[in-house]
């Protein structure tokens, strides 16, 4: 199906009165502490970035999705963007992306991050199919951009000052960079903070335009209570159309930006947040993994017909399901995750088996089977027929009968490995 991304109401003021986006409020964890940011729980009567109702988890949301789509035909992006960021909570994020591209192909699907964890998933963004990705780039000197942030969490190590905002930008600029090499389109939001950045708006959108990026969105501050920037005045109109007009010496700007809540919904002007609330918080209730959202069984096998591939060899996935009939039909193959990435490979590999309740591989490590079980997919290890483990996966009867291989270290027996791909 292709797609229209013309539709895309932030990206197009032409279409903002036709067209329509929701917010799904998937990631509730952030790696910076943003000098301007209050997020909020449990408040309808708020409309800003970072507030939300409710949190949901990727299947919750693509029932919301199935739901706002009942209510308002006219939506045509689906988009994550917070209450924190889309990739301090990847597995969320991407797992979302991947049961909306897979249910509703034709939507747009949209992301907004800060852009410090971006990097390593930009192949999976663009190999799912987000198409639009907006990074909030506050400025290109550390010098001006450390006043904006409280503290930057890389891992476990936390920076602060010039050397927070060192790291950001460099972040930011490498994502930016890879996006625009696998043709996603970029937008880049830029908070403008009296007294701390105002002055660096025409620079900042003459680097980005360098960088390719598409669309600048120059955005006031809004005061939030129990923030550092509480007190600062928010910009007039008189000083934001002066902003935009030196940034747009460069790149097109956004003007019609409505500083959408983390659970927004509706046209661009006319969001329904509020009225969808009861929805939201209904979806939010439901059990986290409903079966119905992992119809299939991953399996990894050489040649069809019997299960005796190690998960760290295999390079595809049989995903099979049952008929109606207790029968079990093969639906397709997918490629496994490239060897050699380390953790980073087994939870690309969730992603992938985002829509399986179980994996049947000839053995596994350790470490792939505690990340395969906390992501809901069963990782059983077995030997003999493939229908033998889809019929007592389906039926939830016999797992213990069937046999199990000796574990053994990978490179040695049955594993024909080197010793890189069990975890």
């Amino acid at each position: 199906m292709t797609i229209d991304y013309n539709r895309h109401p932030c990206f197009n003021p032409k279409v903002q009165g036709q067209f329509g986006r929701v917010h799904l409020p998937v990631a509730p964890k952030c790696n910076i502490k943003c000098n301007y940011c209050n997020r909020k729980y449990d408040c309808v009567n708020e409309s800003r970035p970072g507030v939300t109702s409710t949190i949901l988890s990727p299947e919750q949301a693509l029932v919301y999705m199935g739901k706002v789509l009942e209510a308002e035909p006219r939506i045509s992006v689906a988009g994550i963007a917070g209450p924190g960021d889309p990739f301090a909570n990847p597995d969320e994020t991407l797992g979302t992306m991947q049961l909306l591209r897979k249910n509703y192909p034709e939507l747009i699907l949209c992301l907004s991050t800060n852009g410090l964890g971006l990097y390593p998933y930009i192949d999976e963004v663009a190999d799912i199919g987000v198409s639009h990705v907006t990074v909030t780039v506050n400025g290109i000197d550390p010098l001006v951009t450390k006043n904006i942030y409280g503290w930057v969490q890389d891992g476990n190590i936390s920076y602060h000052g010039v050397q927070a905002a060192e790291l950001l930008l460099a972040r930011q600029l490498k994502a930016i960079e890879k996006l625009k090499q696998r043709g996603v389109i970029v937008k880049v939001n830029f908070i403008v903070v009296p007294g701390v950045n105002d002055h660096h708006v025409e620079e900042t959108a003459k680097f980005m335009a360098g960088m390719g990026v598409d669309l600048f969105n120059c955005m006031a501050l809004l005061p939030n209570e129990g923030t550092v920037f509480a007190d600062v005045v928010e910009p007039d109109k008189e000083t934001m159309t002066r902003l935009r007009g030196a940034g747009e010496k460069h790149l097109p700007q956004m003007r019609h930006c409505k500083r959408c809540r983390a659970d927004a919904v509706g046209l661009l002007g006319a969001d329904r947040s509020g009225e969808m609330a009861g929805c939201l918080n209904a979806c939010a209730s439901m059990p986290a993994s409903p079966g119905n959202m992992r119809p299939y069984v991953a399996v990894a096998s050489m040649e069809g017909m019997l299960v005796n591939q190690h998960l760290g060899e295999t390079s595809r996935f049989m995903i099979w399901e049952q008929n109606p009939d207790k029968t079990f039909r093969l639906v397709e193959e997918r490629p496994a995750p490239i060897p050699g990435s380390g953790i980073g490979r087994w939870q690309a590999m969730t992603r992938i088996l985002y829509d399986c309740r179980a994996v049947l591989v000839s053995d596994m490590g350790e470490t792939p089977r505690e990340i395969l079980q906390k992501q809901g997919i069963e990782p059983i290890t077995m030997s003999g027929f493939i229908d033998m483990g889809l019929k007592a996966i389906y039926s939830g009867e016999g797992m213990s009968k069937l046999k199990r291989r000796e574990k053994k270290s990978c490179g040695s027996g049955h594993c024909q490995g080197t010793g890189t791909g069990c975890g």
